[in-house]
């Protein structure tokens, strides 16, 4: 999970002030070096470290702070804060589309970092959005580099034009023409990239931008090369001229120093952030719910987009429905899984969820969705509509069909049937259901230890 390590140290910050029911300055000055020693080791830029941790204590040492009943939680909220304003403020920044004729945006970035698969990304982000994307591939030099953006189009629905290895500033030109032919209202160039900055490069760029109006000029960058990150797009601000960044593989075991760093280093704004390997895992980046998940407050209103762009407003009611009236079967229990999958795993949304971080995510047995779905899968279908007809006979039958054991298919019964007793409660006392949740991830609970 992104930012693991550092929600970890901070928190352990927060709670040493949590013990001290008032904060004096040596107390203040002791929790900022610790907090300034957690960013350096998540690779935060240096200077951008030691001037948020001043600002954060300069905040933490004022008269509201020092007399407050609660100031260890006064802290963190300035230390929120703080974050959310080093990252771009409380809103979203938005690339600037023109609602007539073209926008052009210029992917641009070393090799290696997801240009082409987030072209096609924004491709498909924008298409969901009713507009018209048009992918152009200028990458001329890299193996199959052309290749490799005409499938990752054809998946995202988005058009790909291509005219081999023509100069990339030609390209681009006869790529604008043929999008005022044929209604194409975004134009996405995807650059080529090298193993490192070049004059080369640069040249190249300078030449595309001085060919075509280029509207936005977006740097994709990798979340996990850290400072070094940074340092690429203080390079590339500096020799073309960026108008913001991509950051990709935000989902993976990174320290976070670029999400920290850029903005303060760069001056430009970070616009999406890629959470995963698939088309769709593409997100605005939103500083204050990046701030709440790097302290550990979880990020649901993410949780909550996600689930709506997978599940439309239909199957979502006639869910609830099922729900509420009792008739929650494993085909439903089936399709929340798959929705589960859908959304990045167990794991993916326990990063979102208040106190997520908290929970160590090695006890959760991943493994254990396929191996469930195994079992609902070899059921019949009178058997997945009322699983009170399963039979030792039929129990041996499933276990085989599946791959799993008999004791694997008892406990999703019993599981599921714990479930079932869960939404009665609802119905009738929906507090009583609350505290009843802990059931399901006590010992033995849960999905969990499936096939182990």
């Amino acid at each position: 999970m992104a930012f693991e390590s550092l929600t970890e140290r901070l928190n352990g910050v927060f709670k040493k002030l949590r013990g001290k029911g008032k904060l004096n300055e040596a107390d203040i000055k002791a929790a900022m070096r610790e907090v300034r020693m957690a960013l350096l080791e998540a690779d935060v830029n240096y200077k951008v470290a030691k001037d948020f941790c001043a600002q954060v204590s300069e905040r933490a040492m004022g008269q509201e702070v020092m007399e407050s009943l609660t100031p260890a939680q006064q802290v963190v909220k300035i230390v929120n804060e703080e974050l959310t304003n080093l990252m771009g403020g409380n809103e979203p920044k938005y690339l600037r589309l023109k609602n007539k004729g073209q926008t052009v945006l210029m992917m641009c970035g070393l090799q290696g970092n997801g240009k082409t698969t987030h072209a096609a990304k924004l491709g498909k982000y924008y298409r969901s959005q009713g507009r018209r994307p048009l992918l152009v591939a200028c990458d001329i030099y890299r193996p199959a580099a052309i290749e490799q953006l005409k499938v990752v189009g054809e998946q995202a629905g988005v058009p790909v034009f291509t005219l081999g290895t023509e100069k990339p500033e030609i390209i681009a030109q006869k790529a604008l023409a043929y999008a005022k032919d044929h209604g194409n209202d975004i134009v996405i160039l995807d650059t080529a990239g090298r193993l490192q900055i070049d004059d080369q490069l640069m040249d190249e760029l300078v030449r595309i931008k001085q060919a075509v109006e280029v509207d936005e000029t977006l740097l994709v960058v990798d979340a996990m090369a850290g400072q070094e990150a940074v340092n690429v797009a203080k390079t590339f601000n500096e020799k073309i001229g960026i108008s913001g960044v991509i950051l990709t593989k935000t989902d993976g075991d990174t320290r976070g120093g670029a999400a920290l760093s850029v903005l303060a280093v760069t001056g430009m704004p970070i616009y999406f952030q890629g959470t995963g390997e698939k088309l769709e895992d593409l997100e605005p980046f939103y500083p204050a719910r990046m701030a709440n998940r790097i302290l550990g407050m979880g990020d649901v209103l993410s949780l909550i987009e996600k689930a709506q762009t997978l599940q439309n407003d239909k199957e979502a009611e006639a869910a609830a429905k099922r729900l509420m009236e009792n008739k929650f079967d494993m085909n439903d229990l089936l399709a929340q899984f798959q929705q589960v999958k859908k959304m990045g795993g167990a794991s993916a949304l326990l990063a979102m969820m208040p106190g997520g971080g908290q929970i160590d995510a090695d006890s959760l047995d991943e493994k254990a969705l396929p191996r469930i779905e195994a079992i609902i899968y070899s059921m019949t279908p009178a058997e997945r509509a009322k699983p009170d007809i399963i039979n030792p006979k039929r129990k041996r039958r499933i276990a085989a069909g599946s791959g799993t054991t008999v004791e694997d298919v008892n406990k999703l019964l019993r599981q599921f049937e714990m479930m079932q007793k869960m939404m009665k409660k609802v119905k009738r006392n929906p507090k009583g259901f609350m505290r009843s949740l802990g059931s399901l991830g006590g010992r033995g609970g849960g999905f969990r230890g499936f096939g182990r």
